[in-house]
């Protein structure tokens, strides 16, 4: 076998699978994926947003790429500037949640910057092969799966907020829907030269110029000379013991990684429930540890060495009484290097840079990542996120790869697959599937699957909304181990190939 990927798209997975087949390692795999997917999954990423790449070669070696994306603002001197918001409400089946979009929601990007990073500090081919894929893609067209027709839909205002979005989406007037070729020419010419022009394609030169005085004339903040400034950042990776393993995932400044450990730390301070999963304790246990995360969050405690002994015991006795478009990929090659990689365009601003067929991001809108208030930080400043691209390891031994989509209920969907796996052994098609539980501030969302007598325990004790259906609100987490075994999220299109 020369490797494994899971992934949120056939298209995806295969173009990760051409690099393997080509001598590629997992990184080269991991990228080209990432340029895939911003064709075959435009309503989730894109090169216009930002994320993360958890990488560990064959010899143990762990880095966090950092590129997600920056509070834009520098060089807009004393010109003051109301932002453009334009709130969006998206109506999940059994839920839903507002967004800010428009040209004032738009951060500093980053996703283009990280993976051609990535390739050049750790892959192996010719970026003219790793983006090969991504080209034919963008240029011939990838026909809209059932799923990715469904993000569509929810997203139709803001896809459709400006010209350069209907012209993608809604082609002779009318909009995408499943079955149809969805084609980016700008996209693949601007790809196909990408080798030749790196990432100055985007970040400096006439597009630059253009992108700034687009959002200095439509109420934006990003200028020209933040898209100058952008830099990706390697970081050590956060690490927790959970259950004898090591969970590796992203550290601070981003919030994501620090809440999953807290998490699992917090539910390693029990035995696990003798029952399985689908089990009052078990259930209620869940909801407990989401209620207490989000308390510790609030109270400043972001990492689990910021948590002392006496908070230990408060919070466990509490526990006993008592978390956008966003898409991942995990790569395992035969050689032992792995990739974790999510990446996201929250939801989308509307707004395509002109000539690129790229929608850039609406991060400066997401209020999850905007704790302290929209627009409060200075100019400059790496935005925290909830991505927790993850590995776990056992001695020098990589056991499993996962991240998820979700915003919120990133963390809760990782955590309790990484629960059903390594509590619970559960195989990670099993794991993935099973059904979720979500604590949002005001009830638990329920997917369905869970026994009537599970239900029935978590309703004496907090509302409880059942969800009708298994649905992309609960995350999407694509996990591969280097034994070849890999689930990709049925929630939101997950796809494996073994090679």
């Amino acid at each position: 076998m020369k490797g494994v990927v899971a992934a949120g798209h056939a298209e995806v997975t295969a173009a990760a699978c051409d690099m393997l087949a080509a001598g590629g390692n997992a990184f080269d795999a991991a990228v080209a994926a990432g340029f895939a997917s911003a064709i075959a999954e435009p309503a989730l990423t894109s090169l216009g947003g930002g994320g993360f790449l958890l990488a560990r070669t064959a010899e143990g070696r762990a880095v966090l790429f950092d590129f997600f994306v920056d509070t834009p603002g520098l060089g807009s001197g004393e010109r003051a500037i109301e932002p453009h918001f334009l709130p969006v409400t998206v109506s999940f089946p059994g839920s839903e949640q507002v967004f800010n979009v428009g040209r004032g929601s738009v951060a500093l990007p980053g996703t283009l910057a990280g993976l051609l990073h990535v390739h050049e500090r750790l892959g192996t081919l010719r970026l003219s092969q790793v983006v090969a894929p991504a080209v034919r893609l963008a240029a011939d067209g990838v026909r809209l799966t059932e799923q990715q027709a469904y993000f569509l839909e929810l997203l139709r205002p803001i896809m459709t907020l400006e010209q350069g979005g209907r012209e993608l989406f809604e082609p002779a007037g009318r909009y995408l829907a499943a079955g149809d070729l969805f084609r980016n020419p700008d996209l693949a010419r601007f790809l196909a030269a990408l080798p030749d022009r790196g990432p100055e394609a985007l970040y400096c030169g006439e597009v630059a110029q253009r992108i700034g005085a687009d959002m200095g004339s439509g109420g934006g903040i990003l200028t020209e000379t933040d898209l100058g400034s952008y830099r990706v950042i390697e970081r050590e990776p956060l690490a927790a013991d959970f259950r004898g393993y090591s969970v590796l995932t992203n550290p601070p400044p981003s919030f994501g990684g620090g809440l999953l450990l807290l998490s699992l730390e917090l539910i390693a301070s029990f035995a696990a429930a003798r029952a399985g999963p689908d089990c009052a304790e078990h259930a209620t246990r869940l909801v407990g540890v989401m209620q207490e995360t989000d308390r510790l969050r609030d109270a400043g405690v972001a990492v689990p060495s910021d948590l002392s002994a006496s908070d230990r015991l408060v919070s466990c006795r509490r526990i006993r009484t008592a978390t956008g478009g966003t898409t991942h990929v995990s790569v395992c090659d035969a050689r032992g290097n792995v990739a974790s990689m999510t990446t996201s365009n929250g939801e989308g601003s509307g707004y395509v840079a002109p000539g690129t067929g790229i929608m850039l991001n609406n991060m400066m809108g997401e209020d999850d990542l905007h704790p302290e208030g929209f627009h409060a930080a200075a100019p400059g400043r790496r935005v925290s996120s909830m991505m927790s691209p993850s590995v776990v390891v056992s001695g020098d031994r990589t056991i499993l790869v996962a991240g998820s989509g979700g915003s919120k209920r990133i963390r809760t969907a990782l955590m309790q697959v990484l629960v059903n796996a390594l509590d619970f052994s559960m195989p990670l098609e099993d794991a993935v599937e099973a059904p979720r539980i979500h604590w949002d501030g005001r009830c638990v969302q329920v997917e369905p699957g869970l026994s009537e007598e599970t239900l029935v325990a978590m309703e004496r004790r907090w509302p409880v909304n059942r969800w009708s259906v298994r649905d992309v609100y609960f995350g999407g987490v694509h996990v591969a181990s280097p034994t070849g075994e890999a689930a990709g999220d049925p929630r939101r299109g997950g796809h494996v190939r073994r090679l």
